[in-house]
């Protein structure tokens, strides 16, 4: 019972980072019903934004931990975001009114455009940073087995948990979520009332790269180390947690998300932990066979 506590612990923390990932992929499909397949490489361009913001505090001096972190995820929104923009600037909107194989062909070549320009410019060797967060506290305790919760994985579940209620709350109550929800119900009738389609767009795609900064950060925490493939298994995984909740719907992209993350972490822990990347797909391919809208997703009616 206390190691598949440990588990559960362990699956709610990355299932929480593929959340994250995951909202900016189904935000991009809610708006213009694309899959924006660079998210996963704007997600490992914003993880090492975070090496080179640590790299730069630690060469200052800086100790505060809650200074630090602050800095870090300013630093790395700000910048990830730039690059979200870029991507729908570049790759999609001179390809909005084409075939919608080319707006895909265009994501997959910006990905592979992002993976070797981050190949190049910071080498192909995984990039290591010290322990930021250490330590943490026990939950339950047996003679054979301690339940453990670290502080980054307890920083990682809170930070995802506001950012979903943020979102939430950004898409149902503001001005500029109506303006999404009407760009995503229709275009041509949210310009002739006076929204601004391309900006709206363009914010959106910015909106989803911010997330994707923070679970850049949180990965880098959690974990200590990364390349510049991390990208294309996390989005891949993230898209697969969007499609499990049913793309379009952000409460079904986190819960795909928790989902593929307790999947990964029971299986590894009681099956074979090489084949959990096997598993996930799996399941992926059950759902697109059985329930093809997702968990929360609606069917889509079209309408004459």
């Amino acid at each position: 019972m206390a190691y598949a506590l440990q588990q559960l612990i362990n699956g709610l923390t990355l299932g929480s980072m593929y959340g994250l990932i995951a909202i900016g992929y189904t935000m991009v499909y809610g708006i213009i019903g694309m899959i924006n397949f660079a998210h996963g490489d704007i997600f490992m361009v914003s993880a090492f934004i975070a090496v080179t913001a640590f790299t730069l505090l630690a060469a200052a001096d800086v100790s505060s931990i809650p200074l630090a972190l602050t800095f870090v995820l300013i630093v790395s929104i700000f910048f990830t975001s730039a690059y979200g923009w870029a991507v729908e600037r570049i790759a999609y909107r001179p390809l909005r009114g084409s075939t919608r194989l080319a707006p895909l062909i265009s994501a997959i070549g910006m990905s592979i455009f992002l993976q070797n320009t981050v190949q190049l410019t910071q080498g192909a060797r995984v990039k290591p940073i010290p322990p930021v967060i250490e330590g943490g506290f026990e939950v339950w305790s047996t003679p054979d087995f301690t339940v453990q919760v670290g502080w980054s994985q307890l920083l990682i579940i809170v930070i995802t948990v506001i950012m979903m209620f943020a979102f939430t709350w950004l898409i149902t109550q503001t001005p500029f979520g109506r303006q999404q929800r009407s760009c995503e119900q229709d275009r041509t009738m949210a310009s002739l009332l006076g929204i601004n389609v391309d900006r709206t767009i363009s914010f959106t795609f910015m909106l989803g790269a911010s997330l994707a900064a923070v679970a850049g950060v949180m990965v880098t925490v959690y974990y200590g180390v990364i390349d510049f493939y991390i990208g294309f298994l996390a989005g891949i995984k993230a898209f697969t947690a969007a499609v499990l909740g049913g793309i379009g719907s952000l409460p079904g992209a986190m819960l795909g998300g928790l989902l593929i993350g307790l999947i990964e972490s029971f299986w590894s822990a009681y099956l074979w932990a090489e084949y959990k990347d096997v598993a996930t797909f799996a399941i992926l391919c059950l759902v697109l066979m059985l329930r093809p809208s997702g968990l929360l997703g609606r069917p889509e009616v079209e309408k004459v």
